[in-house]
């Protein structure tokens, strides 16, 4: 059997793999896309084709949408040319349960992938063709957080981004300014209204995206590119809005496992491929079925009914607080802690880590005890549930083949949002929600009772001298601050802990990197201590690790507080 659409007319074939099959006609769908575009998606990867493409699936499915989504890959075409072409624009999509079943569906959601390149004639005059229709009324992103960035750390424009600014709209090559040019394409012809919407997984990611594509217009009104009334029209979020979102699934690169269950079933072309620039990519995605999406509801030219797909509508204060509440308190931290632990640990899965008793306690500890005190509550989600689903269920699903090496890419970027972010609560003083739950009071002095966060910390500095638990050298994840910070903690020998003494404080002082002054908040003696102990030899960050933890065990189950598991089930 082939993924295509010849293939998937052998519906009892399909059937006896036990794959869904789309219940719309595909056809019609696209030839209605090509008369009104209504979607347009910037980032062609596994969480657009495994997430969001499917609630359109949806939305087809139950006779609320006519049109599909149009793909536009700003990055790698090599996905269009050999992911998206090859399977007309179809997606086996892999949910993968705890229990070891495997749900497969074929999504067709997607009407047509293109290439946002400016030098590919037809393929970027089809999406200036799509951007001057009226009917077009949401953009959507996930490019991942990079992919907003025009300027390096000194705040100077990146090459591409001056080359793009300088050259104008007709050669864009950063994917804000080929958002910018197509919005240009669209004040030139219909200027009608459209909301541009982030779904990528960062903090208040549609502010992210209108600072990028506004700097980029701006700068080629200074230089004569564009018109003021272009600029003005575009930062009128009345006719262009951009709406905040907060976005939850895992979606990790393809498992040898998947690709030989698909195999055994007799579905053909399913093995990943290396693009040629290095995007590990299948035509499956294997992705967990937990999955979260909430938007702010401001569409100044209406609107796909994603509500009906379980999409949340809400306003911008309600997805900002659902964002924290993921981001800093019931997710993302944990995800940061087994990342750094996995690595120096041995540790390949993110699933296998959580057997490890030491381990399985940081992140409880990290959750229920010293995040859940300050969660923002988001009231559309309960943070006790969610947290609840992250630690007993998706963490531990055997069945996601999630890499700690993947998710400690860029940790620098993730640390003061995932970690910052609570510390500075406690040195407020908490927070409502926090003494709703028993949680800090009473200023910067409660910041001196956290134990596992600076122990997270410490672990990551430890994690920095590219040395694993047993000595022996370790590969590190890319990070755009990996150069600057291992300068910083040149000259500290592992096996060694004396020689740190006075190299961690112009560190942990930095508040770009933890979101405030450690030193000043009086952890960094606690932090220094946990890092020296942690780099006195092989096996001392498995004994610093048991230690801190261990002395707390039962303390998350006990009744009374946030993290009675009881309130939760």
């Amino acid at each position: 059997m082939k993924m295509t659409l010849a293939g998937i007319r052998d519906k009892d074939a399909w059937e006896r793999a036990q794959v869904k099959l789309p219940g719309f006609d595909i056809e019609a769908m696209r030839r209605a896309t090509r008369e009104a575009p209504v979607w347009v998606h910037f980032g062609a990867g596994n969480i657009f084709r495994g997430f969001i493409a499917v609630l359109q699936q949806r939305l087809l499915q139950q006779g609320l949408a006519e049109s599909g989504i149009v793909a536009a890959e700003t990055f790698d075409y090599d996905i269009i040319d050999r992911i998206y072409e090859p399977y007309d624009d179809l997606t086996m999509v892999v949910s993968l349960r705890p229990d070891g079943s495997m749900e497969k569906e074929i999504a067709a959601g997607i009407a047509e992938g293109l290439k946002a390149d400016t030098g590919d004639v037809e393929s970027f005059g089809r999406l200036r063709h799509i951007f001057a229709q009226p009917s077009l009324q949401m953009v959507s992103f996930t490019i991942t957080e990079k992919g907003y960035a025009l300027t390096d750390l000194k705040g100077d424009f990146l090459p591409l981004a001056v080359k793009d600014l300088e050259n104008g709209p007709g050669a864009a090559g950063h994917a804000m300014s080929v958002a910018a040019a197509l919005l240009l394409e669209r004040y030139r012809t219909c200027r009608a209204p459209l909301a541009v919407v982030s779904m990528d997984n960062c903090s208040h990611n549609g502010e992210k995206l209108r600072a990028g594509i506004v700097t980029v217009a701006k700068e080629w009104e200074k230089r004569g590119h564009v018109t003021e009334d272009f600029v003005k029209w575009l930062t009128d979020e009345k006719t262009v809005s951009f709406p905040w979102t907060m976005i939850d699934k895992i979606t990790p690169r393809p498992a040898k496992e998947v690709e030989e269950a698909l195999a055994a079933d007799g579905i053909e072309g399913m093995a990943p491929i290396v693009t040629g620039r290095n995007t590990y990519i299948a035509p499956f995605v294997n992705a967990e079925a937990p999955q979260y999406l909430v938007i702010e509801d401001r569409f100044p030219n209406g609107r796909p009914a994603l509500e009906r797909a379980g999409v949340y509508m809400t306003d911008r204060e309600t997805v900002n607080r659902t964002e924290r509440m993921k981001v800093t308190t019931c997710l993302n931290p944990l995800h940061t802690a087994l990342a750094v632990y996995g690595c120096l640990l041995g540790y390949d899965r993110i699933f296998a880590e959580m057997k490890d008793p030491d381990l399985k306690r940081l992140v409880e500890i990290v959750g229920y005890e010293e995040g859940m005190p300050v969660v923002t509550h988001p009231g559309i989600i309960d943070p006790m549930r969610f947290i609840h689903e992250v630690i007993d269920e998706r963490l531990p699903n055997p069945f996601i083949p999630d890499m700690p090496q993947r998710i400690a890419t860029d940790t620098s970027q993730k640390i003061p949002v995932r970690f910052g972010e609570t510390i500075k609560a406690y040195l407020a003083g908490g927070s409502a929600a926090g003494a709703a739950h028993g949680g800090a009071e009473g200023g910067a002095g409660d910041v001196r009772s956290l134990t596992a966060i600076p122990l997270v910390i410490a672990g990551w500095l430890r994690y920095l001298l590219a040395v694993d638990d047993n000595g022996q050298p370790m590969e590190l994840s890319s990070d755009p601050m990996l150069g600057k910070l291992q300068g910083q903690l040149a000259g500290i020998t592992f096996g060694a802990p004396e020689s740190a003494e006075g190299k961690l404080e112009p560190v942990l002082s930095n508040p770009v990197l933890f979101g405030t002054d450690l030193v000043k908040a009086g952890l960094s003696p606690k932090i220094e201590t946990m890092f020296e102990e942690m780099a006195a030899g092989p096996g001392a960050v498995r004994r610093t690790l048991h230690r801190y933890v261990s002395g707390r065990i039962g303390a998350s189950r006990s009744g009374g507080s946030a993290i009675n598991r009881e309130e939760i089930r």
